[in-house]
C-alpha cells in the first residue's frame, strides 16, 4: 500500500448528492496528469454524428447522473480509491465547427495524459473520438488489443464521402496501424445493413465478431474468459458504444438499434476485462436529449465506474 493521499469521490453524507460540483463521481477537477493513475475526461463531440446528434451533451449528464455512485463495488469487492490516484481533467476543447480539428485536438489533448502513464476513461461524445484517442494510446503502446462493445462495426469506408465520421473510426485504425487486428473482439452487433460487408471487412482483418443474436439469453463470463486468452497481457483498449445495449435500457442514443444486449451481459463485459493490460477505455453514444429521466447517462457513469474498477492496480477488497 503506497502512503499517498487519495483522493476520494465525496461522500452523500458530507454533500447531499444533488449539490456540489458535478464531475465525474464528485472526485477533484484538476488541471494536470502528474500524479495521476487514471482520469476521466469529456469529449463534448457529435459533429461526427450520422442520424440523431446529441451526445455533445453526454459527458455533462453522466457527471450529474455520477453523483450517485459510491467508491465501493458491492458485486466484485473493487475499491479503486484504495490504491488508484482518480480526477477529473475536464473536457477537451473541441473545435464544434470542424471535425478534422476536433480530431487533432483531441490527439494533443490524450497525449500528455498518456505521457504521465495516466489511464483515460473517456466520457463521450460520439464514436468519432475512438480514433483520435487510439492514435495517442498507440503512440505510447504501440498496437493494441481492442474490446468494442457496439450495434455497429464502425468500419465504414466513408460516410457522405468523408473518411472520418462515427462510422468510420475502426477502419481508420486499422489502416493507420494501430489495432493488432487478431486480438480485435466486437461484441452486440446487429441490426440491419447494406451488405454482408458491413460484418465481413472486420473478420477479413482477423477481428472476431460476436453479433448479439449469439448471444440473446447468455451469460456473457464464458465469452470474456475467451477474450481473456486470446488477448493475453497485450495492451487493451476498451471502447463501449451504449447503443450496444438494447434501447429498452438506453434509449438515448444517436442510433438505436433493437435487439440488444442486456445491462448485466454489459456488466459481465466490463467485470470480464479484469486481468487484460488496459490502457484506456471509452464511453461514448450517451445522447441525453433522447431520455429525459436520466436513465442512459445514469448507465453510462455506472458503466464508467466499472471500467474504473477493472483497470490494473485497483485493490479488491
Amino acid at each position: 500500500m503506497n502512503d499517498r493521499v487519495l483522493h476520494q469521490p465525496l461522500g452523500g453524507n458530507a454533500m447531499p448528492r444533488f449539490g456540489g460540483l458535478a464531475s465525474m463521481m464528485r472526485l477533484p477537477v484538476v488541471d494536470s496528469p502528474a500524479g495521476l493513475d487514471a482520469a476521466f475526461i469529456g469529449v463534448p463531440l457529435d459533429i461526427g454524428t450520422s442520424n440523431r446528434s446529441g451526445a455533445r451533451m453526454g459527458p455533462r449528464q453522466i457527471r450529474a447522473e455520477s453523483a450517485l455512485l459510491r467508491p465501493y463495488n458491492m458485486a466484485t469487492g473493487a475499491a479503486p480509491f484504495d490504491t488508484l490516484q482518480v480526477a477529473d481533467l475536464g473536457d477537451v476543447p473541441v473545435n464544434t465547427y470542424s471535425l478534422q480539428k476536433s480530431v487533432e485536438l483531441i490527439t494533443d489533448f490524450y497525449r500528455p495524459v498518456l505521457a504521465a502513464g495516466c489511464m483515460p476513461l473517456t466520457l463521450g461524445g460520439d464514436h468519432t473520438i475512438a480514433l483520435p484517442i487510439l492514435r495517442a494510446v498507440a503512440e505510447r503502446h504501440g498496437p493494441v488489443a481492442l474490446v468494442h462493445v457496439d450495434a455497429h462495426a464502425d468500419v465504414n469506408d466513408t460516410m457522405f464521402g468523408e473518411r472520418i465520421a462515427h462510422g468510420t473510426p475502426f477502419r481508420r485504425a486499422v489502416e493507420e496501424g494501430l489495432l493488432q487486428g487478431d486480438k480485435v473482439w466486437q461484441i452486440g452487433l446487429r441490426g440491419t445493413g447494406y451488405a454482408a460487408d458491413d460484418f465481413d471487412w472486420p473478420r477479413q482483418q482477423g477481428f472476431t465478431v460476436v453479433p448479439a443474436h449469439e448471444v440473446w439469453y447468455q451469460s456473457l463470463a464464458p465469452l470474456m474468459a475467451r477474450v481473456r486468452a486470446a488477448i493475453g497481457d497485450a495492451p487493451c483498449y476498451l471502447s463501449f458504444d451504449i447503443d450496444g445495449i438494447d434501447p429498452a435500457y438506453a434509449g438515448g442514443t444517436g442510433t438505436p438499434e433493437i435487439g440488444g444486449l442486456s445491462v448485466p451481459q454489459a456488466l459481465e463485459i466490463i467485470r470480464g476485462c479484469r486481468g487484460l493490460n488496459l490502457v484506456g477505455a471509452d464511453l461514448v453514444e450517451v445522447a441525453p436529449p433522447y431520455d429525459p429521466t436520466g436513465n442512459t447517462a445514469l448507465l453510462g457513469a455506472n458503466l464508467l465506474y466499472e471500467m474504473l474498477c477493472v483497470l490494473p492496480g485497483v485493490a479488491y477488497r
